[in-house]
Formats: structure tokens, C-alpha cells, sequence
């Protein structure tokens, strides 16, 4: 499917390490002091702003809290982070917390091999260490070598490996880092053999797409202007394709596409194995795309479009004078088709791998087959195809109910790897015999885990509107339904984005506290097709809302919990979700954790890259748009003396993604407006981004203020530290 790096959140929350006993738990109640010994929230100014919008005064009393930069602003954050502190810090078994977590996180990461002849490209973390290292391992047996650390990049752990690309021969490979989690990439390139870094460096490639040439003269790449380049204000748009020759001056690159197109338009690319065409597809939004193949061998060769102006996604690559595409036109979980780019009309399109009830999310040829990734009820499955007629092969075995993280395969080679998570299973890698079809362990992390006494089920409920939704729920063997169970709901809803069963280090602190937690598909995500994402986007998004509270209301009426043992969690577009859902059913829940969130969405458009995210959620400059987004958007919904529960709003000082301004404003709201004695936080987080990029220390620590939080709402015991 198509990439969610620009979405306001690519990443998101895993299950976490270790399932231990109540034995080996220290009895110490999370329990919350007197509401007349806790101290006050730290006041905050509210102005009479008030805007007149298509007809519709729309008040705005903390205007002032969006500029970020206001000494006025700083101050009040400061006092607003002491406010949390105080509270936070003083948990009893807080410390307890931080070891257990720590332990739980030291949990390493694995990504699946990028495999170039031989050389075998992936990344992975392993202990205390901040950030995942760059490795190449020479052999499928050989020996692991490190190519790029960027632990050493920075004296606090935030410089991180954004993205990187090797080449097709796996001589050279081009990455980027970026610093405090802003992702604003600087590509750079490096040698495999010697380790040295080439002096080609180019700034201002956040979210690159990149393809080589297959004699490494030089590649194809996407680059946001340069300060200068374009007027202030949109420098976070108008991405293009150039091509930069190694050794070249890269302001002197020669823009390929993307001129006169929609500043807002994310632009992909790739490049054939043979160098012979390259091939563009321009998204606006994750609903459609544009995609356009060019004859690199032909001199002075236009773009050829393949698909333009269609609501529906395209995407693919070439390979020889093929290019198979994957799309969801008239199809909406996706089919894949054979294209000849000198007879680009519709009606010469080859079908090959028809629309099934899975949904195809990714599709790549590797020597004559189709590595075809389906989604179905929200987990993954694998198959084999044949690439000249599409006939299914095989169906590859899976270790268990999971996910697939990441597929590696190269055009002509005989094997292919991808990850693997569930909720019970950490990370591992798997490596598949193409002539075979079997599969085999490559790789794990190290994990010393005992997860037997967790149990996972996938249940259906209704929705509001009588809609079945799919909902995973995670609990310990044995669970008693009485209605007194703490349970925690996730979930996302948005930005065609699905949540499959994956391996989240921290919730198992949850778990080994004798927490429920669920994870709901909801409307707007990619879990069962375009018509799934699109029943919750633009004028639709209540239906994400009411697919939430349908979830909740639905643990409620089947005794897994009760609302005072009910806590609800999301970040980004998921902050948007708790949001809405804290505003509009606040009896509902004990707790809330709203992390870097979209809030104020009336204004939203106007700050970061936010303008992106229009064909998904709407705009208030619309008449239209602004009625549907002022009626849920959660900062205008707050209503005064009003009961909330307790909530703690998370967000960081560079993210650049969704502007801090959201959390601040919305803090502010519910501090003044609550009529319950339950805590309204704001935790703001220093050379911290929207959350990609994060190191290891950083994590722990707001992982600890988090799990503290809703430890204490929800009178749990804190743990000791695990018994060796």
C-alpha cells in the first residue's frame, strides 16, 4: 500500500517484553492522594479571541499558546512541566516503574535484510543502546559488520538513520540522519567496502525516495527546496525529483519532476534494475495518485502518465520493459497488473493477481515470481505467484497470527526475507527459498521472555451505525469477566494506516499488572481496503469516533471492565481519536493519554506540514469542510463544568510533523473546564520530534511518566524488579 511517512504518525505503539507472575510483583498500591492535598494546575491567561468563519463565531481564549517560540508561552510550558513533575514524581514505586521499563525496552529491534548480491543491508538495536544501527552482513552465513553508527553522532542520542538506500550491486549506500527527532534529513553517502563517507552531501531530503543507477554514476532522488527556493512559509511542500551525479554540486542538480504540480502532492519514485526507466507516482493525500514512467535510455524522453487524474492509489516498479502495478482501481483491496509503457492505455493492462477478500498491500518480483503481502481480518498472510500469468504457487507458512514488517528481495535473486511480530512474538526475521517456498529462521532478537500465560483474541463488534468491526484483545490466561478488569484501548483510525498484531515492549507492564489490552480497527485505516479508509475520512470521520466509543461501550456491556477502570490511548491521528472521544463521551473513561495530538482542528492546516493532510481530513477554509471539522474537533468541544477524566497530554518541542501547539491549547482548555478533581497533565519533551527517531533514554522516561499515570488512575500495583 502507499507509504504513511508523511502522515502525522508512521509509527506506533507495540506490545512490550516480559509476562511475570503476581509472585514476582512488589505489592505497592499506585494509590492517588486527597484531591485537597494535590496542588493546583498552574493558572493560565485566557483572552476574547474570537474568529467569525463562514458565518460561525468560533471562540479561541488560548490563541496565544500557538506561538511557540513567546517567552510568555516557554514560561507557562516550564510551569506546566513542573505542574506534571510534581505530580508524576512523586507516584509511590515510580522507581520501580522506570527498572521495569527499562528492562522491558532494552528489548532490541530487527528489521528484515535488503539483500544486493551477496551483501546482506538491515538495521537493529540491541540493549541500552539509543538508536538502530546500520549492518551489513557479507554472506548469508557470514559475518555482521557495522556500517553506520549513529550513536556517536550526537552527545545525547537523538541523531538517528531517517532512511537509506544501497545500491543495486551493494557497493554504496545513501542514508540520512537527522537530529532531536525534527527528521529533516541530510543525505550523505557511503562506501560498503572501505566505510568512508563520500563528500557528496545534500540537504533538505526529509522522507527521501531515492533510486540508483546500476553503474552507481550517480541517482534519482526527492528533495524539499532549499531556503530561497520558494516563498516563506512553504518550504514543508513542493517536494521534487532531481538526479545528482556523485561528486556533483547538489544545488545544481537538475530538477527532473514535479514542476507545476500541487505544492502538496508526496512524490515517490524508483528506478528499474537496469537503469532503463524511471518510474514517478505523485499522491495527493492517501486516497489517490498520479504515476508516470520515463525511457531513461531514450535521450530527451518525456513522462509517460500510466495513470492520471483517477481517484483511486497507483503504484509499482519496473523491471525489463514490465511494469507491474499495483493499484486499487475498481478494486478496492487492491489487484496487481502487467503494464507495457509503450501501450500505457487502460485496456492493454494485463491482469494478474485479481481482487480477492484480502486486501494485496505490497507486491514485488524477484525472478520470475510475485512476493504478494494480503492483509485479512487485520493480520498478514504471504503468497508466491507466478510473475508471466499471476497463478498462485504457494501460500508461504507464517510462525504464527501476526504481522509482516518489511519485505526484502532483489529482482534476480533466489530468496526473500520479511519481518515478523505478533503480540507475543519479539521481532524476528524470516529468509523464504523462492524455489521451494519454504521458510526459515534467519535472525531474532534476544528476548528472554516467558509469554505462555498470555492469551489473544479477536473478537467483532457493532459500531453505531451496525457496522462489524474487528477488535484484538490481549489478556492474561484465565481472565475473569466481571466488569472490574483495568483495560487499555488503542487504536489509530486514519491515513489508511492498519494496526495488525505487533510486539510492543511496554504494554507487557500493563499485562503483568493483570490489564486487558485492546487494539480496535477502526474506520479510516487500510485493515479492509480503500472503503474501509474512506468510511472515515473527510465528512466521515465520526465514523472513526463512534467505532471507538462502540468499543468501549462494547468491553463495558461484556463485563471485561467498567468505565472507572477504562483507559483509552493514542498518539497523532490517534490523539485526534482520544480527543474526540474524551469530548464526547467523558463519562465513558478513568483515563486518557493523548500523545502528540492533532486537537485544534479548525486551525490545524496552518501550522507544520499539516496542509498534507487535507484530502484526509478537510479544511476549515471550505464552508463545507469547516462544519463537519468545528462539530468534532475536541479543543472547540471541551464544554465547561464538565466531569473529564484524568488526562495526560504528551508532546515534544521539535516535532514537525503536529504542531506542539494542539496539546498546549487543549491542556489549557481542560484545566480550566474540568469539574472533576482528576489531574489534567501536559508533559513537553526537549530536543524530542513527533517520536521517530527517539533514543532509548528518552523513551524510558516518558514511558515511565506514561505507565505511572495510568498505573495510578487505575489503583494498579507497581512492580518490583524481575526476579533472576
Amino acid at each position: 500500500m502507499i507509504s504513511s511517512e508523511a502522515a502525522p504518525c508512521r509509527n506506533r505503539g507495540r506490545l512490550a517484553r516480559r509476562f511475570m507472575t503476581i509472585a514476582s510483583m512488589l505489592p505497592v498500591l499506585m494509590a492517588a492522594a486527597p484531591a485537597a492535598e494535590r496542588p493546583e494546575p498552574p493558572v493560565t491567561r485566557a483572552d476574547d479571541v474570537v474568529d467569525e468563519i463562514h458565518g460561525t463565531r468560533v471562540p479561541d481564549p488560548f490563541r496565544w499558546l500557538e506561538d511557540g517560540q513567546g517567552d510568555e508561552v516557554r514560561r507557562w510550558v516550564e510551569a506546566q512541566n513542573s505542574y506534571t513533575r510534581t505530580l508524576l514524581d512523586a507516584r509511590p514505586g515510580r522507581n520501580a516503574v522506570r527498572r521495569r521499563l527499562t528492562d522491558l525496552l532494552s528489548i532490541g529491534t530487527l528489521a528484515a535484510p535488503v539483500p544486493r548480491h551477496g551483501r546482506y543491508f538491515y538495521t537493529r538495536r540491541e540493549g541500552k543502546q539509543n538508536q538502530p544501527i546500520l549492518h551489513v552482513r557479507e554472506g548469508l552465513k557470514g559475518r555482521d559488520r557495522v556500517l553506520l553508527d549513529p550513536n556517536g553522532l550526537s552527545p545525547d542520542g537523538t541523531a538517528a538513520i531517517d532512511w537509506w538506500f544501497p545500491s543495486g550491486d551493494g557497493a554504496l549506500v545513501a542514508y540520512g540522519v537527522s537530529t532531536s527527532g525534527d527528521e529533516k534529513s541530510t543525505l550523505r553517502v557511503l562506501d560498503v567496502k572501505t566505510g568512508q563517507i563520500r563528500p557528496d552531501v545534500i540537504p533538505h531530503t526529509r522522507y527521501c525516495s531515492l533510486g540508483w543507477l546500476p553503474d552507481n554514476s550517480g541517482f534519482y532522488y526527492t528533495r524539499y527546496p532549499a531556503p530561497g527556493e520558494v516563498p516563506p512559509g512553504q518550504e514543508n511542500y513542493n517536494r521534487h525529483v532531481y538526479f545528482h551525479r556523485l561528486g556533483s554540486e547538489w544545488a545544481k542538480d537538475p530538477r527532473v519532476f514535479g514542476e507545476k504540480r500541487r505544492p502538496e502532492e508526496i512524490i515517490e519514485l524508483n528506478v528499474s534494475p537496469d537503469g532503463g526507466y524511471l518510474t514517478v507516482w505523485a499522491l495527493e493525500g492517501w486516497s489517490r495518485s498520479d504515476l508516470y514512467v520515463k525511457n531513461l535510455k531514450q535521450e530527451g524522453s518525456s513522462f509517460v502518465p500510466v495513470a492520471e487524474g483517477i481517484d483511486a492509489i497507483f503504484q509499482g516498479e519496473m523491471i525489463g520493459d514490465t511494469l507491474y502495478l499495483l493499484t486499487n482501481w475498481e478494486a478496492p483491496r487492491y489487484r496487481l497488473f502487467a503494464v507495457d509503457p509503450k501501450r500505457p492505455q487502460r485496456e492493454h493492462w494485463r491482469l494478474l493477481i485479481a481482487e480477492s477478500d484480502a486486501v494485496l498491500s505490497e507486491a514485488h518480483y524477484a525472478s520470475g515470481q510475485i512476493v504478494a503481502l494480503y492483509l485479512k481480518d487485520a493480520s498478514s498472510r504471504l503468497a508466491l505467484h507466478a510473475a508471466a500469468d499471476g497463478r498462485k504457487i504457494r501460500d508461504v507458512v507464517l510462525p504464527a497470527l501476526g504481522t509482516i514488517e518489511g519485505l526484502g528481495a532483489q529482482h534476480d535473486g533466489r530468496e526473500a526475507f520479511f519481518g515478523f511480530t505478533s503480540f507475543t512474538v519479539p521481532p524476528s526475521v524470516y529468509r523464504i527459498d523462492l524455489k521451494s517456498g519454504a521458510s526459515t529462521l534467519w535472525e531474532k532478537v534476544k528476548a528472554d521472555l516467558d509469554l505462555s500465560g498470555v492469551d489473544v483474541e479477536q473478537v467483532f463488534y457493532p459500531s453505531k451505525d451496525g457496522t462489524k468491526v474487528s477488535m484484538f484483545l490481549v489478556h492474561r490466561k484465565g481472565l475473569r469477566r466481571d466488569g472490574g478488569n483495568p483495560v487499555l484501548l488503542y487504536g489509530y483510525g486514519g491515513f489508511n494506516i492498519s494496526l495488525t498484531p505487533s510486539f510492543s515492549r511496554a504494554v507487557v507492564l500493563w499485562l503483568e499488572r493483570g490489564g486487558v489490552y485492546a487494539v480496535a480497527n477502526l474506520r479510516g485505516g487500510g485493515e479492509y481496503g480503500e472503503d474501509w479508509h474512506r468510511a472515515g475520512m473527510l465528512d466521515r470521520k465520526q465514523n472513526v469516533f463512534d467505532d471507538y466509543l462502540a468499543a468501549a461501550q462494547w468491553l463495558v456491556e461484556k463485563k471485561y471492565t467498567g468505565p472507572d477502570r477504562l483507559a483509552i490511548y493514542g498518539g497523532s491521528n490517534g490523539g485526534l481519536l482520544v480527543g474526540a472521544a474524551l469530548t464526547q463521551k467523558p463519562e465513558l473513561f478513568r483515563a486518557v493519554v493523548c500523545a502528540v495530538p492533532l486537537l485544534d482542528m479548525v486551525r490545524y492546516h496552518n501550522f507544520q506540514i499539516a496542509r498534507l493532510w487535507v484530502p484526509e481530513y478537510g479544511s476549515a477554509e471550505d464552508s463545507g469542510q469547516f462544519r463537519f471539522l468545528y462539530e468534532y474537533s475536541p479543543y472547540h468541544k471541551v464544554r465547561e463544568n464538565t466531569a473529564y477524566p484524568a488526562v495526560l497530554l504528551t508532546t515534544a518541542e521539535s516535532d514537525s510533523r503536529v504542531d506542539p501547539m494542539h496539546a498546549r491549547k487543549m491542556a489549557a482548555r481542560l484545566q480550566k473546564a474540568t469539574a472533576s478533581d482528576l489531574p489534567i497533565l501536559l508533559r513537553t519533551e526537549t530536543r524530542a520530534g513527533h517520536g521517530i527517531g527517539k533514543p532509548l533514554t528518552k523513551q524510558i522516561e516518558e514511558s515511565t511518566d506514561t505507565w505511572s499515570f495510568l498505573l495510578w488512575q487505575l489503583g494498579l500495583e507497581a512492580p518490583a524488579p524481575a526476579v533472576r
